[in-house]
């Protein structure tokens, strides 16, 4: 029976699978790196090897509802779009709120390395692990648990692939992934590339732009560009991922929505015009999220490119033989490699380009079920809900109450899992899985038993179903029933648009009602002015209206 459990990182994914645990009556040791919980979101000045980092004016492209654990909704006057800052507060919340580490050990372990997790001489009778760390003077402590739960993310390592631009050893000016960058203030007056056109680069390119003499943007297949803010100026993700969105997605061809999307896409900036369409179908890869970057281009402060063929000094010169010179800064937003270099290399089962997991938390080749990884997914929707999900059912099979198939048949399970990745998704080595946002959820939840029946609330809570069925899908809708259920989560869902709209209500406007006697007053006007243009026409220009009919019905005149 597992009753100790390592945790391994203080992020979001460390202090929900934290919270799982002790949900479940285990006894959760957090083990974090640096001297703070929030992982990626908690900024610092300088970068620190082997461990996320963010730049200064980063603000998620989730929205707030869309992002927040599915028992503590986001106070209602944050934005719906927050800092990294706001992010962090919200995770602190959350530790408090459910006295995280008021009863659970978190070691710190700044001054040390982890150094390895590895499994007992015993684990094929017991399944336990030892987790290893060690001081800066060479000093090994050991700790005992009968299960691990790895959160230390993916964006970590930064992948800066030098051998792929041939003479960057010449460059004369300064170049750096975008892991180091935290702000634009060396790019004044300068002339920038950036290699990349990820989420993070487009954010580089758009900032620098604001105070650079030019910015290039450098970019090998070109991207799918989106807005934060949708029709009625909606956050996007609350107007389009829906439940009733993702039936439709069920029912009709992939290629359908693709061209819709896209087309509505070109309508409001034609990539192609803007240099951007890429050489993949929109729901191929995650787009860029960002409203400032059609602009900058429009305006000529951010100049697309294509892929880099080589550095000559100070000179960058591009696939379609065109060159940009007396370049000062090159910025580096080509991904992250991820990894486990605390894991034994045995534990990891490879299948394609990934890492093979159990429906991307469980190694498939164990004896025991007892390491999972948490927050190791890439999706069309915020990690945080999915983190949450991932811990929950990880501690559901930890406990008994879940058991997983046969190792062959999880196996058998992942390699199609591949298969359909590679099918649906463009997947490279950095970017080697993908799922889809709903169903991933709901595959869990069903596994947990928290998933909601819509049958069941059509019957039985029509405002409800409407709700759960036609409104975002946000976490709460798995806290409704089964364990784990929250009372709190049906006022939750009722209320979400409230918490939406609140950081907007920054000024008090009249509206004017539009009313019954209002119409009526407008079509007694309309109609009085036809009339009143009708006999204009007819006392002044008689025979206007008997030419013009005659025009069209010769014989009515």
């Amino acid at each position: 029976m597992v009753h100790r459990v390592a945790v391994i990182g203080a992020g979001p994914s460390g202090l929900t699978s934290v919270k799982a645990c002790l949900d479940e009556g285990m006894v959760p040791t957090c083990f974090e790196s640096s001297n703070d919980m929030g992982g990626l979101w908690k900024f610092k000045e300088v970068s620190e090897p082997n461990r996320a980092s963010i730049y200064r004016s980063l603000t998620i492209n989730i929205s707030k509802e869309m992002m927040c654990f599915s028992d503590l909704p986001i106070p209602a006057d944050y934005p719906n779009y927050m800092h990294h800052s706001k992010i962090l507060k919200y995770f602190r919340m959350y530790a408090d709120h459910f006295k995280l580490f008021a009863d659970v050990s978190i070691i710190h372990i700044t001054c040390k390395n982890l150094k390895s997790v590895r499994q007992r001489p015993d684990f094929s009778r017991t399944g336990q692990w030892e987790v290893v760390t060690e001081d800066k003077d060479g000093h090994e402590e050991s700790h005992v648990f009968d299960a691990v739960i790895c959160c230390s993310g993916h964006y970590t390592y930064p992948n800066l692939p030098l051998k792929d631009f041939p003479g960057i050893e010449t460059f004369e000016g300064k170049y750096f992934h975008s892991w180091d960058y935290k702000g634009p203030e060396d790019m004044y007056g300068k002339r920038v590339v950036v290699i990349g056109i990820g989420n993070s680069g487009g954010d580089i390119a758009v900032e620098g732009s604001r105070v650079a003499e030019q910015v290039y943007m450098s970019t090998r297949r070109g991207a799918w560009v989106v807005r934060q803010v949708v029709d009625n100026g909606l956050p996007l993700d609350m107007k389009y991922n829906t439940r009733i969105v993702h039936i439709l997605f069920q029912l009709l061809p992939i290629n359908f929505f693709n061209w819709m999307v896209e087309k509505r896409l070109n309508t409001m900036y034609d990539h192609t015009m803007y240099a951007l369409k890429p050489t993949h179908r929109f729901f191929s890869q995650i787009p860029v999220i960002n409203d400032d970057l059609p602009f900058r281009i429009l305006s000529g402060a951010v100049i697309v490119k294509p892929n880099v063929k080589e550095i000559r000094g100070s000179t960058v010169v591009f696939d379609d033989g065109s060159m940009v010179e007396k370049v000062d800064t090159i910025v580096f937003a080509t991904g992250y490699n991820y990894g486990f270099p605390y894991l034994p290399s045995s534990v990891m089962h490879k299948s394609g380009q990934r890492v093979g997991l159990y429906k991307h938390v469980f190694p498939p080749n164990l004896e025991h079920p007892t390491l999972a990884i948490v927050g190791f997914i890439h999706a069309f929707g915020a990690i945080m809900p999915q983190a949450e999900m991932q811990a929950r059912w990880a501690t559901r099979v930890f406990k008994g109450y879940k058991k997983l198939p046969s190792n062959q048949a999880m196996i058998k399970a992942v390699e199609k899992d591949t298969r359909d990745i590679e099918k649906n998704y463009f997947v490279s080595k950095l970017t080697p899985l993908e799922v889809d946002f709903v169903s991933y959820m709901d595959d869990l939840a069903g596994d947990i038993g928290v998933r909601p029946n819509l049958l069941w609330l059509f019957f039985t809570d029509f405002p409800l179903f409407k709700r759960v069925l036609w409104g975002p899908m946000t976490a709460y809708q798995y806290r409704l029933t089964g364990p784990g259920k929250w009372e709190g989560s049906r006022r939750a869902i009722f209320t979400q648009f409230d918490r939406m709209y609140q950081p907007l209500k920054t000024r008090q406007v009249v509206e004017q009602e539009t009313s019954y006697a209002g119409l009526l007053i407008k079509l007694s006007l309309t109609i009085m002015a036809g009339g009143a243009a009708a006999y204009y026409v007819h006392v002044h220009h008689p025979t206007a209206i008997s030419t013009l009919m005659s025009k069209f019905h010769p014989q009515t005149v």
